[in-house]
């Protein structure tokens, strides 16, 4: 329904810059095509025609275009700011309004002194204010939803591969920038009102799920950023694009088989992702005198607060072994995680350390509906991908229709934290749907120790740190 509507007003603001174009002296057809009308737009307002070239790249041409769409508008007398504004959020009644009133004619090229002095115009402080702001909100924007985007890192749950408090840039351009599902949002918030708190976002608007191409696909071991997929449900329920972000490891990738053993990771039968970075838990036994606080603050070793014996730290393999060493630890027992994992289904009795083998769902994939396998699938098919699916006395209903299998629509993927035993993840919420995905993380820009002092405040030997 949106397609039909989108597509009836854009034909609407065409028919209107088809009028304009017969008042500049042109033929109404040159604003129809692609790239040639661009071209003539930069001969009306006196451009150099060999921006054209620019509209081939992405986010620029953002720019381009509506740089010669402004100034085409300014061409015929439009210099005000609400006629810019309408021009943008409305050309589909403005344009036509505009090419049909005798009163609008073609005045020249707009950036030529000629014309500059034939028609002076000057901003008031406040129109250059607000020029300035919208222009800097729109770009911003702009820079934000389809380029790159700054995070913050607020848990421990990529420890030590990203630590509390890095701050890293987020490229939408790798794997493509999505088109946000709710356009209608304030500037600069994601899900929630700064100060008033409540929704920054209307879904008045609501955008099917379209991403744009990008450079490279998800690989194994990429560290992405994602929504939070429970945000689906109350109380939140809010869409796609305005859940939570979270970042994890891609350990497993769509047609991967992962599984734990033991809390070892495999995936397609060898050992999955490792390094000297990847932290577990343990539990610590001391000869009574405990664990010095301030030590392990001192050494940036993640522990539980306020527990007595046995105490959990949660530290890399190197880190353990400088544990054992301290001569009041009397015992070290890896830490044993029993919490329950997905699909949280006593049938299948996994949990942390252990489950799968599990095969993450590739788009194109014939799944069977059965006991078995609808507590595996129940939300990718109902949730994710918008079904409805009923057990039956007889039988599985899709639709409303009794079936016996479903082709999955997406692809999917398994994230996991490197703090493997401090990380909420896919082995709580199960498989990520590829809408979700925001980006790849790229590199901290800067880190910032909460627990150093003056310089040490900052992680210096962090700053434009590649993530890998």
């Amino acid at each position: 329904m949106w397609y039909i509507i989108f597509g009836v007003l854009t034909i609407i603001a065409l028919y209107g810059l088809w009028l304009l174009f017969k008042k500049a002296g042109k033929q109404g057809w040159e604003a129809i095509v692609p790239f040639y009308r661009e071209y003539v737009m930069a001969q009306l307002v006196a451009r150099p025609t060999w921006w054209v070239i620019l509209l081939l790249i992405p986010i620029v041409n953002i720019f381009i275009f509506y740089g010669l769409y402004l100034d085409l508008i300014k061409a015929f007398g439009k210099k005000r700011f609400w006629e810019n504004a309408a021009a943008v959020l409305i050309p589909f009644i403005v344009l036509p309004m505009w090419g049909r009133d005798p009163g609008v004619k073609y005045l020249g090229q707009p950036n030529t002194e000629e014309f500059k002095k034939k028609y002076p115009y000057k901003k008031s402080v406040t129109r250059e204010w607000a020029d300035a702001i919208i222009f800097a909100t729109v770009a911003a924007s702009l820079i934000r939803g389809f380029l790159i985007e700054a995070y913050m890192i607020p848990t421990g749950s990529m420890e030590r591969s990203l630590l509390v408090g890095d701050f890293l840039f987020v490229s939408k351009l790798n794997y493509g920038p999505r088109i946000p599902n709710t356009p209608l949002a304030f500037p600069f918030a994601h899900h929630t009102m700064p100060i008033t708190g409540g929704k920054a976002y209307s879904e008045l608007i609501h955008i099917p799920y379209k991403r744009l191409p990008g450079f490279e696909v998800i690989e194994r071991n990429d560290v992405v950023v994602f929504n939070y997929p429970m945000e689906a449900d109350a109380p939140f329920n809010r869409p796609v694009d305005k859940r939570e972000n979270y970042i994890k490891r891609a350990v497993a990738i769509s047609g991967d088989v992962v599984e734990m053993k033991n809390a070892k990771l495999i995936v397609n039968g060898i050992p999955g992702f490792g390094s000297s970075d990847v932290q577990s838990a343990y539990l610590i036994y001391t000869d009574g005198t405990g664990l010095n606080p301030q030590r392990l603050v001192d050494k940036r070793y993640d522990y539980v607060q306020g527990m007595a014996e046995p105490y959990v730290l949660y530290v890399t393999d190197e880190e353990i072994k400088d544990v054992k060493s301290w001569t009041n630890v009397k015992q070290v027992i890896p830490f044993e995680n029993t919490e329950s994992s997905f699909p949280h289904a006593e049938e299948y009795g996994w949990n942390f350390h252990n489950f799968g083998p599990l095969t993450v769902p590739k788009k194109g994939d014939v799944v069977k509906l059965n006991t078995q396998n609808l507590p595996l699938y129940n939300r990718l098919i109902t949730v994710y991908e918008g079904n409805t699916l009923e057990q039956k006395t007889d039988g599985i209903y899709l639709n409303g229709v009794k079936a016996d299998s479903y082709t999955i629509q997406m692809d999917y993927y398994w994230m996991m934290g490197d703090n493997r035993d401090n990380s909420l993840d896919s082995r709580e919420f199960g498989f990520v749907p590829v809408d979700h995905v925001v980006g790849k993380a790229l590199f901290t820009w800067l880190s910032w120790d909460k627990d150093g002092t003056f310089l040490s405040k900052i992680r210096w030997n962090r700053i434009f740190r590649g993530i890998h």
